[in-house]
């Protein structure tokens, strides 16, 4: 039986995520312009294809399929899934806002109107229901203009514009919006910099300056929306996202442990330390040394870092990772897509994720004990294939017990001291896979009937998970 004597704070903003490219569809209406999940192909090598030398960030639809193109149609059914999500109970939603609806190329000197009202639609509905929205900036949706003519984060410029966006989206929904994320799982652009960073990796010199040159460039526009936001929505709070995994040494080899520390630090803790703290991590000198990796950092920047730093820390937890310096190709962990090798004590998803609801609890406390920053998880879930039964049901007893076993290792890390803001799920309906371009890669509370060959009426189900999430959210987490 569940401990209630550990409870969840009043105030706790329970709900779920999304993302504008992965539900939204309409990917030409309303003037949008086409960003890096419109040229995504369906399919399991969809992240293979897009990295491919000579990828041209062109549509071939001859070749390929386009999931996100229609996704789960948000974008003309928003009302009755913002409903849905006010009959959980949802305090908050966490979603974002695609780039190119408010800039189609990214670089125009006026926002595009038609981008502004839907979302002034989509918030007016979520506040008509007494939801409060949670608006990550850029979530994998850089603009394909800005990848192809300047280079995606390796051009400063693109800084300017990022900076131009900002301003126009805190400008029209300053009444709207009172918590803001800049950008979506920014440390994943070390694992796959197509997504967040706007290139892709042929070479070392790629691998290295590019990337880390791109990150100052994000670092300095992550304190200019600090700024911003400060100074022109004062009540609101804005926040880093990071994707987060508990870095474990295979043994107690101290070799083993040592490079387990430096791995995780790398990955967990670089954009974070630069965010949050406002400064450079002492341990990413030697890096850049052993690397050859000399950054452009211009008079000023450092001093823009340090005195904007992030007021909260939101970050996604799928899966914990597990390391060992001298690892062979068997012991390679096959689905963890941040590397490492196999845990012999967890178990996976279908898809090779590991499943480590402690580890949770560990990310909370290494993050609150080493930044004191109130903390925010807007990701967590599991993507599993889902049926429907002959009576319409779907019983996804395995997502509540995933679900249920992390909110408790949530409640334990309150109890450890953590001061832990909210808790939003991902894909609290389903949705289209980053990682795959998937629609049977399923995650959330309502059930979509759209599949991965593109059929589908679009209808949207309830499935068990929906009343188990309704019961925890009406109990503030006593009833699991």
């Amino acid at each position: 039986m569940a401990n209630t004597s550990k409870r969840f704070p009043q105030g706790f903003l329970w709900g779920g995520a999304t993302a504008a490219n992965q539900l939204e569809g309409g990917f030409h209406e309303g003037n949008k312009g086409l960003n890096i999940a419109d040229v995504l192909p369906g399919g399991k090598e969809r992240l293979k294809i897009l990295q491919s030398p000579g990828f041209d960030f062109e549509i071939h639809e001859d070749k390929y399929t386009y999931p996100n193109h229609e996704a789960i149609d948000f974008y003309h059914r928003y009302k009755e899934d913002i409903a849905l999500f006010a009959e959980m109970g949802f305090k908050c939603y966490r979603m974002s806002i695609a780039w190119t609806r408010i800039f189609p190329n990214g670089d125009e000197l006026e926002p595009n109107e038609e981008g502004l009202a839907f979302y002034d639609r989509v918030f007016d509905e979520l506040h008509k229901h007494g939801i409060e929205p949670v608006v990550t900036i850029s979530h994998y949706e850089m603009p394909v203009y800005l990848v192809k003519n300047y280079g995606g984060w390796r051009s400063r410029e693109v800084v300017a514009f990022f900076e131009k966006y900002v301003k126009a989206i805190f400008s029209r929904y300053k009444d709207k919006v009172k918590y803001w994320l800049t950008f979506n799982e920014i440390n994943s652009g070390l694992a796959m910099p197509i997504m967040g960073l706007g290139f892709s990796i042929y070479n070392e010199e790629d691998k290295y300056q590019g990337t880390f040159q791109a990150y100052h460039h994000q670092f300095i526009a992550s304190s200019l929306a600090v700024k911003a936001c400060h100074e022109m929505i004062p009540d609101a709070k804005i926040g880093c996202m990071i994707l987060y995994a508990p870095t474990y040494s295979y043994d107690c080899n101290p070799e083993n442990v040592m490079y387990a520390l430096q791995e995780g630090r790398i990955f967990n803790n670089f954009c974070a330390d630069v965010q949050v703290r406002g400064e450079y991590p002492t341990f990413i000198k030697r890096y850049f040394k052993e690397h050859n990796i000399n950054l452009d950092i211009q008079p000023g920047d450092l001093e823009l870092i340090k005195q904007y730093p992030v007021d909260f820390i939101s970050f996604s937890y799928y899966m914990s990772r597990t390391e060992k310096k001298h690892k062979t190709a068997a012991e390679q962990g096959d689905g963890n897509i941040i590397g490492g090798i196999k845990n012999p004590f967890l178990k996976a998803s279908e898809w090779g994720w590991e499943i480590d609801p402690i580890g949770l609890r560990i990310t909370l406390n290494e993050f609150y004990d080493r930044y004191r920053k109130p903390l925010f998880i807007v990701e967590n879930g599991l993507g599993a294939k889902d049926t429907v039964e002959a009576d319409g049901s779907i019983n996804d007893d395995y997502r509540i017990e995933y679900l249920r076993e992390h909110i408790e290792q949530m409640r334990e890390a309150i109890e450890d001291g953590v001061e832990l803001m909210g808790y939003t799920p991902w894909g609290c309906i389903d949705l289209v896979s980053a990682s795959t371009g998937e629609m049977s890669k399923r995650y959330g509370f309502i059930y979509v009937d759209k599949h991965d060959d593109g059929s589908g009426t679009l209808e949207r189900k309830k499935k068990k998970s929906f009343y188990w999430y309704k019961e925890v959210i009406a109990t503030n987490g006593e009833k699991l």
